[in-house]
Formats: structure tokens, C-alpha cells, sequence
């Protein structure tokens, strides 16, 4: 068995695929799960690995599973295409899959925005300021949602890492709004299939917990309008994705 596979699912990404691909000789395998992509992808993705899965899915926890399901390794290590692994986060990994006891660790991000890095103010389910994204091949399942899909954990969580991962999260401001969108129309979709939608008086009080959540707990208010946005956001996520599924998809 391979000690650790770097696994990637992408959609039609051929702008940003070889600069994260060509970061990840440290892995002993690399596996790409193409999801219906009709652009150069799949060229680019064979200069790096013939490991290439090829398929449709509608739910990103679907997907993501399929993917996790196609790794030979030991430990598997999921990484996004608009992010990239630093040499010192390279060695960190190999050092933690190489003498952990433990199943699972988290790995902090750096995230960028253009080229400012904002590191304050990310989550509550608009940005993350790390994520679980090493561990051992059986231990992590994806839920089946469409965005954020949720958790199930086998076997114990280690500490998490040290080196950060750089996440090129957005371009611009344009770009925050439109996976505004995009997040809250398939949050939309999942709550209508859950059948349980909540409540408008709810979710706008949700609106100022995870704004203040995210302006002033994680100290947004450093990162001056990048910060206000990312906040304000957070709260709009829950209030436009019940909205959306409440007048949209009736």
C-alpha cells in the first residue's frame, strides 16, 4: 500500500490546475477526479499523474467521496485546486503521515484574495480558516450535500499542523459575491431536499450572530473592507439560502 495519495476534484479548471499539481511531487500518488469537464483539464492532469477519474455528481459530498474511494494510499491528503502546498507544508505532511498515532489532522489556510492575503474573519460556512484535510484512507466520509457537505469521523484527531496552505479563494470582490450566489443556491437545493427549510425570524437572527461571529470573534475588523464583507457575507449565507429555498424553488 502507497503511504500517501494527494487527491483533487475539479470542474473545467484549467486556468488554475498545473500550479497547484506541480506542487504535489511529495505524494506518492496523485489522483484527479475530473466532474464533467469540457476544457483542457484532463491534457493538463496527465502531464502530472494517470490517475484520472472521470464522472458526474451532483452533490459535492458524492464527489468528493468517489474521489477519496479512488486513493491507494495509507493517508490521503485533500487539496482544492485554487490551493497551493508550500514546501514547509510539504515536509510537515510527509514528517505527520510517516510517525502520527493519530487519524485525522487540520491544516490552517492562508487566504487570498487577488494577491492580499486576508487571514482574519473567515467561516461560519463562507470561507475556512483550516480544514481537515489530512488523514488516514477510511477514516473521513463526506454527507451528501451540495456545499459544505457534513463530517463523519473514524478514529481519533491529531494536532494540526503547523504550515499553513495558501488558498487562492477569490480574484476580486466580484468574485465574493458571485460564490455568494453560487453557495446560497445550492444551499437552497439542500434544504429544500431536507424537507426542513427553518425560519425566516431564525435566519436573520443568524444574520448578526455570524456577523459578529466573524467581524469581531475572529477579528475581521483587521482586514478593513475585505473584513466587512467576508462578515457581512457570512451572515447573508443562511438569510438569501432560505429565501432562495422558501420563493425560488416552490
Amino acid at each position: 500500500m502507497l503511504k500517501l495519495s494527494a487527491v483533487i476534484s475539479v470542474h473545467n479548471e484549467e486556468d488554475k490546475l498545473a500550479a497547484c499539481l506541480e506542487k504535489l511531487s511529495f505524494a506518492d500518488e496523485i489522483v484527479v477526479v475530473m466532474d464533467r469537464c469540457s476544457d483542457g483539464t484532463r491534457a493538463i492532469a496527465e502531464q502530472f499523474t494517470d490517475r484520472i477519474i472521470e464522472g458526474g455528481w451532483e452533490i459535492e459530498g458524492n464527489r468528493r467521496n468517489a474521489a477519496i474511494d479512488a486513493c491507494a494510499g495509507e493517508w490521503i491528503f485533500e487539496i482544492d485546486a485554487d490551493e497551493h502546498v508550500t514546501e514547509e507544508l510539504a515536509r510537515e505532511i510527509r514528517n505527520t503521515v510517516n510517525a502520527s498515532t493519530f487519524d485525522w489532522h487540520e491544516i490552517p489556510v492562508d487566504n487570498y484574495i487577488g494577491d492580499r492575503l486576508v487571514r482574519h474573519g473567515w467561516g461560519a460556512s463562507y470561507g475556512k480558516a483550516a480544514y481537515p484535510g489530512l488523514f488516514r484512507n477510511g477514516a473521513k466520509i463526506w454527507g451528501n450535500q451540495r456545499v459544505h457537505p457534513s463530517l463523519t469521523w473514524h478514529g481519533k484527531k491529531g494536532a494540526m499542523l503547523s504550515n499553513r496552505i495558501n488558498h487562492y479563494v477569490d480574484r476580486n470582490i466580484s468574485d465574493m459575491i458571485k460564490r455568494l450566489d453560487s453557495y446560497t443556491t445550492a444551499r437552497a437545493r439542500d434544504l429544500k431536499d431536507s424537507g426542513d427549510i427553518g425560519s425566516t425570524v431564525n435566519n436573520v437572527r443568524r444574520l448578526f450572530s455570524r456577523f459578529f461571529k466573524c467581524y469581531i470573534s475572529r477579528k475581521g475588523y483587521k482586514e478593513g473592507g475585505y473584513g466587512l464583507l467576508i462578515a457581512l457575507f457570512a451572515g447573508l449565507y443562511p438569510l438569501i439560502s432560505h429565501i432562495k429555498a422558501k420563493v425560488e424553488l416552490n
